[in-house]
């Protein structure tokens, strides 16, 4: 007997279909003894396949890339002499040897002998070449059929096989078989049927035997047969030409469905590489039509053949260009894909089955690990928009979800009507933010001045010929009106409020089974009061002609405004799930534009990622296409708006960058020290008025005099003569040096306004922020002015700078395209393609993340951390370690890390790099470049002990890089079962520890909020001034991030083990990633890491350590938290400039300012951050200096009202002693404003 082992990788659904042509091989021949397995017999039954393996004659494997079953197999396959591998990872393509032919050992691409005829089958073009190793796979025998060589002989036999394997069905399965017996096993068949032949590129239908070559054959025979469907719309789709030819049954359901639906399938089958040959050649548009007639020709190659798509769908996931091979670095042609759709101009959306993963996980924990990056992280690099998975495995077979596939033809229905309704007749929903309620933040948004760029947007749509009525001459105005619209009390009609719903209309919307889970947590669909009255819903919103301007409600109820984000089970309130529906029933809209970031519906109760019918968003969001203003810095937080709420990303910019300055007593400082050190001497008598002025400004907290500290002396004015003056000298230049620091310290100013192109001294901001000291003040004024290359070549002494200013040109070229952002957005509302671009900032990630304007997306999760970042992430981990060894004489057991999302994509991975150099780790990649495993590096090499690390992730971290916790968990479980002293391994000390504890799971390291839950909850507890001690904060920050994820949990609650390592957690680590998004400028720098921090310390009863790097910036040292701190508050809160660009943007400015005092409080209750100069600066800057007052309370009075609440708030908690005299000046603004917004309600 001679025995063929057989294992299909991520086919598992063609399992069965093998079997059968093992059946029919041995029935012809019996001498065969074929055993087939699936990639999943690896892990359930691997004693069985390794018993196979060991007297196998052929092992014949494809679609294997999982790394620890490629390794795995190559310890058990190399004693077989015949090794077939197709299409898998490369280390075991490598060990394909079949007779003298033999692909080699770390194998470069296609073997050498099939290069040097391959150019034969391709047009020349790199990103074509893929399709044309599929031509010469199948003519390659007949071309090699009369060359003697054997070698190439075996090569011929081997393209023989592939051609049957390749062809598909049990017939072609079978003669494969037996061509192997034949040829190399010595056994006697007869003669074998040549393959039977499918196109590599085809068309098909149920209703037609065989297969069609082009669009026009096939679209001719449809309109032909089915006469009525002439007027409906045309949506190209992508189908596997395997599961074609395997005549998988999902292919004609889903063409069934397409059809039902009222869309016209162009149903085109490929073998996965030539995805972009077929949208490129063989689909057009009306657009594309239209623009060869102006001469524009952009696809040379179009077949005349070709036919109009009002959409196109891909259910091939991976990216356009190369498929599957696109996945690998070298594949990836994303400029390609953009130009090709560029072209097209339609919709480009990935939706397919689950082909790696079944039914049942997804809906209970969602999609995870390669399917996760097959689906969602590569087609989002060329732009594809609304992911609905449509299936996926059960046991074997592939089944779609009905409902889902509705769901996917409603959308594309919707997108297709948008570039069809004529703009008058177009309704656009336009939805703004008010969370959380009453503290000034409706019509805001990060980054992003709403009032100016909606009424930009609404004055755009009007000269686009959409129905709009008069519009106010001020945004501020219109924002007021929405917000009086959405605050209307009960029993009384607002002239501006557009609409109520009934209970029982909201009853029949949602129907039964809606109805009943939402009455299951809210008692009754008006039992929630939430801007309920009697049996009505009320909506805010005002309506301008057809364009309805409205606030989406708030999460919760009042006193707990996030409960709906927390709680897995929950639901929207009834009146939230009437607002989405109403816009979905009554008013119609043919679009929604959520205005800026962010918004809520994204992050409701659902699958983590993979839609499902039971999914909030999607319920709510229906079908409406849903274009998603959002900062292009922000590629973290986005991916939810994009994936989990069908969000089409129109990215904008972030505002110009300004370098802090001195100012006040800074400045009077500085100056001071100047006259001082010009004749120390002489200028002795300065020395009690320069220590005067250092307490005053609380510098000496920011640049301790150590020599004063150390002799046990208090710095005091009256203590200065006892200085030396030497000492004195150095500690007044270290002073000077920090005062440098501080004026040079970049930071936003103001607020952005949608498609604002920068003016000159806007674009030097930019320009002189990214290049710092590489170009010169004047020159980059003068490149900012306009000035062209070669004037500034005739006028400056460039010195070897020119790539330097080639690149600012570019930047600024780049700049001054920032109208693209309304444009895109007006493109995105005809239904238009919007062209995709990396998320990020120019200072961080450089010219590539310009224009915006564009779809952005994240980064390949396969590719974390990047050789770069693990550098500089090994970097920053050696001085963690090497200040806590200067600070405490021994190595620290715990580190805490965080591992967020933002930074985590917009650094691509510097946290993971920190969290390998502790552990004692590096990343390995297998040949197509992805990172497959996190190996442990020899403690000989790693120069110190493992470090354990309780690695806290965020809620898009956990959801997002599925594959990375796996690859960490594996990690922790290595590390933990190394055979090494504990004395060099904390992993293995402290899980030894927990096992003799009866703990399970005891190396698990890795801890979040529950599955499908976001956040801390610390800064909703801060917000509502809802908690009485730091101590209380930490068990709300410990309750909520006690679950782990890894290979085996997936949200278990493991407080033994969270508790054991806050217990010996020494230092927090975490990176910040931009200048915008600071310790000071968002809530959740305090209530993650400050509850972390906070939570540490009452677990071990010492101080914690909390280090930040800022990763935007080139130095790697890591900042003490308190010294950020202060360095933040000097130069953003309480610096004039700062503080005078943001009040000037109106009541978003307003609502910025009094966000960052909230976070002072939060510092405090989580840090004990208390310094009373921040406190005493603040309230003179914004509350007792009469204009500024007077401009944030008019702009903003619930974020004045907030912002002087806080200042009271510090001084009742005991983190500011303010004198009396303060304290009622601020009371009696408090109630002032308190008065005026309430005058305002009742008016």
């Amino acid at each position: 007997m001679k025995r063929i082992v057989l294992i299909a990788g991520f086919e598992s659904f063609n399992t069965d279909l093998y079997r059968k042509a093992a059946e029919l091989a041995t029935k012809r021949c019996p001498e065969l003894d074929i055993l087939v397995f699936s990639d999943r017999s690896l892990n359930t039954e691997a004693a069985i396949v390794e018993a196979a393996l060991q007297n196998a004659d052929v092992f014949f494997a494809s679609l294997i890339f999982d790394y620890d079953q490629v390794i795995w197999l190559r310890q058990r396959v190399q004693h077989i002499s015949i090794r077939l591998v197709f299409e898998s990872a490369l280390e075991l393509m490598s060990l394909t040897q079949i007779g003298a032919f033999k692909i080699g050992d770390k194998p470069k691409g296609m073997p050498k002998p099939v290069q040097f005829i391959l150019s034969k089958f391709s047009s020349g073009k790199e990103e074509d070449k893929l399709a044309g190793y599929i031509s010469f796979l199948k003519t390659g025998p007949k071309l090699l059929k009369f060359i003697p060589v054997q070698k190439v002989q075996d090569l011929r036999n081997w393209l023989i096989i592939y051609g049957y394997w390749n062809a598909g069905g049990s017939d072609n399965v079978a003669s494969m078989f037996w061509t192997i017996a034949e040829k190399y096993l010595g056994l006697k068949v007869g003669t074998i049927p040549p393959p039977v032949e499918t196109p590599n590129m085809g068309l098909l239908h149920p209703d037609y035997q065989g297969y069609f070559e082009s669009p026009q054959k096939y679209l001719e025979w449809y309109r032909r047969t089915k006469p009525e469907t002439w007027h409906l719309p045309v949506t190209g789709i992508l189908l596997y030409r395997k599961h074609v030819v395997t005549k998988q049954p999902y292919i004609n359901q889903m063409i069934r469905y397409f059809e039902q639906s009222g869309l016209v399938p162009l149903p085109i089958f490929i073998n996965g590489v030539e995805g972009h040959v077929a949208v490129r050649d063989w689909m057009t548009s009306a657009y594309e039509t239209a623009q060869r007639k102006l001469g524009k020709v952009a696809t040379l190659s179009l077949s005349t053949e070709a036919m109009e798509v009002d959409a196109i769908v891909s259910t091939i996931g991976f990216p356009l260009v190369g498929g599957p091979a696109g996945s690998m670095e070298a594949g990836r042609q994303v400029e390609v894909a953009k130009k090709i759709l560029t072209a097209k101009n339609v919709p480009y959306i990935v939706a397919a089955p689950l082909l790696i993963q079944d039914i049942y996980s997804w809906t209970r924990q969602g999609i995870g690990g390669l399917q996760s990056v097959v689906l969602y992280a590569l087609p989002e690099l060329d732009g594809a928009i609304d992911p609905v998975p449509l299936g996926g495995l059960v046991g074997e077979e592939i089944y779609l979800v009905p409902e889902r596939v509705k769901r996917l033809t409603g959308r594309i229905k919707r997108w297709v009507a948008l570039s069809k309704t004529p703009a008058a007749n177009r309704r656009i929903a336009i939805l703004l933010y008010g969370f959380p309620p009453g503290y000034g933040a409706t019509g805001t948004a990060a980054l992003l001045n709403v009032p100016r760029s909606l009424l930009k947007l609404l004055q755009a749509l009007k000269e686009q010929g959409y129905t709009i009525g008069d519009l106010p001459e001020d945004g501020e105005e219109l924002i007021r009106m929405v917000k009086e619209a959405d605050e209307v009390v009960e029993n009384r009609k607002n002239s501006h409020s557009s609409s109520r719903v009934n209970v029982k209309t909201l009853e029949k919307w949602l129907g039964y089974l809606l109805t009943t889970r939402i009455e299951k947590h809210w008692k009754s669909l008006s039992g929630a009061g939430i801007k309920t009255y009697g049996d009505e819903y009320h909506l805010g919103g005002v309506q301008l002609g057809n364009i309805w301007i409205g606030v989406q409600p708030p999460l919760g109820i009042a006193g707990d405004p996030m409960r709906l984000m927390f709680e897995r089970d929950l639901t929207p309130h009834p009146q939230y799930a009437a607002f989405y529906k109403w816009l979905q029933n009554d008013f119609q809209a043919d679009a929604v534009v959520h205005f800026g970031m962010h918004g809520t519906v994204e992050w409701l109760p659902g699958s983590p990622l993979g839609n499902t019918g039971y999914s909030w968003p999607d319920i709510l969001l229906g079908d409406m296409p849903n274009l998603y203003i959002y900062a292009a810095n922000n590629p973290s937080e986005s991916i939810l708006a994009k994936r989990r709420g069908y969000g089409v990303l129109i990215s904008h910019n972030v505002p110009p960058y300004g370098r802090a300055g001195l100012y006040k007593e800074l400045m009077a400082l500085r100056d001071l020290i100047s006259e001082y050190r010009e004749e120390p001497e002489k200028n002795y008598a300065l020395k009690e008025g320069i220590c005067k002025k250092i307490i005053d400004t609380g510098l000496e907290a920011d640049c301790p005099f150590e020599d004063a500290q150390r002799l046990g002396i208090a710095f005091t004015p009256e203590n200065a003569q006892m200085f030396s003056n030497h000492s004195f000298n150095d500690y007044l230049l270290k002073l000077y040096e920090y005062l440098q620091v501080v004026e040079s310290r970049l930071f936003s100013t103001g607020l952005h306004a949608l498609g604002e192109v920068p003016d000159s001294e806007q674009l030097a901001s930019y320009l002189q922020a990214y290049f710092g000291e590489d170009l010169p003040e004047n020159l980059v004024n003068e490149i900012a002015s306009g000035t062209d290359s070669a004037s500034i070549d005739n006028k400056f002494e460039l010195n070897g700078k020119t790539p330097k200013l080639e690149e600012a040109l570019r930047i600024r070229d780049l700049l001054s395209q920032t109208s693209e952002e309304m444009v895109n957005l007006l493109r995105g509302l005809n239904g238009e393609y919007i062209p995709p671009a990396p998320g990020g900032d120019l200072l961080r990630d450089g010219p590539g993340v310009l224009p915006t304007g564009r779809n952005i997306h994240a980064l390949d999760p396969y590719r974390m951390p990047s050789p770069a970042a693990y550098e500089r992430g090994r970097e920053v981990a050696q001085k963690i370690i090497a200040q806590h060894l200067e600070e405490h004489n021994q190595y620290p057991e715990t580190v805490a890390v965080m591992l967020w999302g933002l930074d985590a994509i917009k650094t691509r991975g510097e946290s993971l790099g920190i969290l390998l150099e502790l552990v004692g780790a590096q990343p390995v990649k297998e040949g197509t470049g992805r990172i497959v495993r996190y190996e442990l590096k020899p403690l000989a090499e790693v120069g110190h002990p493992r470090i354990d690390v309780l690695a806290n992730l965020s809620g898009i971290f956990r959801d997002s890089f599925v594959n990375i916790l796996e690859l960490l968990d594996d990690l922790f479980l290595r590390a933990a079962q190394a055979p090494e002293s504990e004395s060099e391994n904390f992993i293995r000390k402290h899980a030894l520890a927990l096992q003799s504890q009866g703990v399970e799971n005891a190396s698990a390291r890795l801890f979040s909020n529950p599955a499908g839950d976001f956040g801390s909850m610390v800064n909703e507890q801060v917000v509502d001034s809802n908690w009485e001690s730091g101590d209380e904060l930490a068990k709300t920050w410990r309750d909520r991030n006690a679950f782990s994820y890894g290979r085996k949990d997936k949200g278990q609650a493991r407080p033994e083990i969270l508790s054991q390592l806050l217990q010996t957690t020494s230092r927090v680590v975490q990176e910040i990633d931009s200048v915008e998004y600071g310790l000071t400028d968002i809530q959740e720098y305090y209530a993650n890491t400050g509850g972390l921090k906070r939570a540490a310390e009452k677990q071990s009863g010492t101080k914690v350590n909390a280090s930040f790097v800022e990763s935007f910036s080139k130095d790697t040292t890591p900042r003490n938290l308190e010294d950020l701190l202060r360095l933040e508050y000097r130069t953003k809160l309480l610096n004039p400039k700062w503080a005078e660009a943001m009040a000037n943007q109106g009541s978003g400015g307003a609502y910025e300012i009094s966000q960052r005092m909230t976070a002072l409080i939060g510092w405090g209750g989580t840090a004990d951050f208390t310094d009373t100069w921040v406190y005493d600066q603040a309230a003179d800057t914004y509350a007792f200096d009469p204009e500024m007052a007077q401009k944030l309370r008019e702009s903003n009075p619930e974020a004045f009202r907030n912002l002087v609440g806080r200042m009271i708030e510090a001084h009742g908690r005991g983190f500011w002693q303010a004198s009396e005299e303060k304290l009622q000046k601020l009371r009696e603004l408090y109630d002032l404003t308190d008065e005026e917004i309430e005058g305002v309600k009742m008016d």
